[in-house]
């Protein structure tokens, strides 16, 4: 028998619900997921700002905390260029393929979803400055 956090939809789920996840290790690969909670934290950052916790989601399911400890958040990567993009390119691109990046607000929560058309997620590590990968998922044909 799943729990209820297991099937109740993540727009009726409250802060306090996302914030009493586990959380990974700071290097822990979780795989690819669908979307991402963007959590605050009550902590300050040195910077001055605060610091934002991440919730990774699969199939409308929370699956744990992402970081705690960053006051940054950079769409695939610093810069923008994609997960090992150096390898990919050799030098830093001139164009990177467009990425479809939507934010919507969680009905009871008020948190914002950070999710991708036609894409998969991937974390970076549990830093200062926080990076999420788009995965390209489209069939190539």
């Amino acid at each position: 028998m799943k729990k209820e956090n297991e099937t109740k939809d993540i727009g009726r789920w409250s802060k306090k619900e996302f914030e009493a996840l586990p959380v990974r290790e700071w290097n822990e690969d979780i795989g690819e997921f669908d979307s991402l909670i963007i959590l605050p934290t009550n902590y300050l950052h040195d910077s001055g700002f605060k610091c934002m916790d991440f919730v990774a989601v699969l199939d409308n399911i929370p699956k744990c905390r992402l970081s705690g400890c960053s006051d940054v958040m950079h769409l695939n990567g610093i810069g923008g260029f994609g997960d090992n993009w150096l390898e990919k390119y050799g030098s830093v691109p001139s164009s990177i393929k467009p990425i479809s990046w939507n934010i919507d607000c969680l009905k009871r929560s008020k948190l914002l979803r950070l999710f991708c058309n036609n894409n998969k997620l991937k974390a970076g590590e549990a830093l200062s400055s926080f990076e999420i990968y788009a995965v390209d998922t489209r069939r190539k044909i």
